[in-house]
């Protein structure tokens, strides 16, 4: 988990639809701007590590999606290593690329991840999001689901899952209501979390939706389910995001700058707990600072996994960027704005800047190495030092299937 690992090029392209645009078109611009980053060329390369999830249900294309979208850009005969973890594809990448450089095998990387989500049929794009549940096991899963909604007295729109709709509402509904229940979330502090990721996105050349929404504009958004709101929630989305990893020895050799350092990068899964054993994420970030020797208070800047406003809150809380059952409050008093105390999700993040599942994890790093580097223009966290990465995806029991967490510093 502790890593030996420089970034050295990054790039990603804007995320929205691009109908008229193939994985190899996508991940070809990516890749070349990240190499293009750090001045490093194609015939550099020594291993590629590619994150993507959806191209087998949308357009067909199983078992080597990486092999033919780096062939398009003239890259082959390295290794080509297809990373398919759910939300966390890219990110998994990450992490397995960064050890192999660590452990020594390697000097010279790539990670990077694409999605083509957008298809004129959508129960093709619902299927892709359908398969992060096991499926052997989803009717279980929906009914037990429904019967904690049942519990918080609302009754669910049984047919809709899966449909109408991806599982993962339902499920992000019932986490809302029961902190709401437990913890007094209000729905004003749900819309602070959209609120303050629109403005973060109206910053960002990159991100999907680029219009600032206020508070009252996100409550009077049409539901989803009730009490979620379209802004609450993450989009579908197109696109791609690079990153060139090299070694230490590397980098002396090329003279490389603007480097950023991988600290520390955790990947984990979940699995059958107590009830009263912590979450996945919050486990795994206490794992993550004893290893790097610092706590949530040492950190500038982070991104999260915010599919969902409640996501967001569950994020503070379980990286301890306040008080368990403090989210709400946290949001709402401003620390996680830009100028606040923890800036969060700088980028837009998913909600605003658009979540193309398999580069999702890859663009929350592009946009951590652009604050650790001070080139956020126009939403650069001062003096950003010691920056963390927060993906998960898929869904195992009641927690997250795949989780992936990335400490990085200037």
């Amino acid at each position: 988990m502790r890593q030996n690992a420089y970034i050295a090029g990054v790039s990603m392209t804007p995320f929205g639809k691009h109908r008229h645009r193939g994985i190899k078109s996508l991940l070809g611009e990516a890749v070349l701007g990240a190499l293009g980053d750090c001045d490093l060329e194609r015939r550099d390369l020594q291993a590629a590590w590619v994150g993507n999830v959806g191209a087998g249900v949308i357009s067909g294309q199983t078992c080597v999606p990486g092999q033919i979208a780096l062939r398009e850009l003239g890259i082959g005969r390295i290794p080509v290593i297809n990373v398919e973890n759910a939300c966390a594809s890219s990110a998994s990448a990450f992490q397995q690329a960064c050890s192999l450089v660590t452990l020594g095998a390697y000097d010279v990387v790539l990670a990077c991840g694409v999605e083509k989500l957008h298809s004129e049929d959508k129960r093709k794009t619902f299927a892709v999001f359908s398969g992060g549940v096991d499926l052997e096991d989803t009717d279980r899963i929906l009914e037990r689901t429904h019967e904690r909604l049942r519990a918080l007295g609302m009754e669910p729109d049984a047919d809709g899952a899966g449909t109408s709709r991806s599982i993962f509402m339902d499920i992000y509904v019932a986490w809302t209501l029961e902190h709401m229940q437990e913890h007094g979330t209000t729905r004003e502090q749900l819309a602070a979390v959209s609120a303050k990721n629109s403005w973060h996105g109206s910053l960002n050349p990159f991100a999907q939706y680029r219009d600032a929404l206020t508070t009252e504009d996100v409550l009077a958004a049409p539901e989803v389910i009730w009490p979620l709101t379209l802004p609450m929630c993450s989009p579908i989305g197109d696109g791609a995001a690079a990153i060139v990893i090299v070694s230490e020895k590397r980098a002396h050799e090329l003279g490389l700058d603007r480097l950023v350092r991988v600290e520390a990068a955790l990947l984990a899964s979940g699995c059958d707990r107590s009830e009263s054993e912590s979450k996945l994420a919050r486990n795994c970030a206490l794992e993550l600072y004893e290893t790097a020797g610092i706590g949530p208070e040492d950190l500038d800047c982070v991104e999260v996994h915010d599919a969902s406003a409640i996501a967001e809150i569950l994020s503070y809380e379980h990286l301890g960027l306040c008080p368990m059952g403090g989210g709400g409050e946290f949001v709402q008093s401003g620390q996680s704005r830009l100028g606040g105390s923890i800036p969060v999700n700088t980028s837009g993040g998913l909600m605003r800047k658009g979540h193309p599942i398999g580069a999702t994890g890859a663009a929350q790093l592009v946009e951590l190495v652009w604050q650790l580097r001070g080139e956020a223009h126009g939403r650069q966290v001062e003096g950003a030092r010691v920056a963390l990465a927060e993906n998960g995806g898929g869904f195992i029991g009641d927690d997250v299937a795949a989780l992936a967490l990335t400490l990085l510093s200037a």
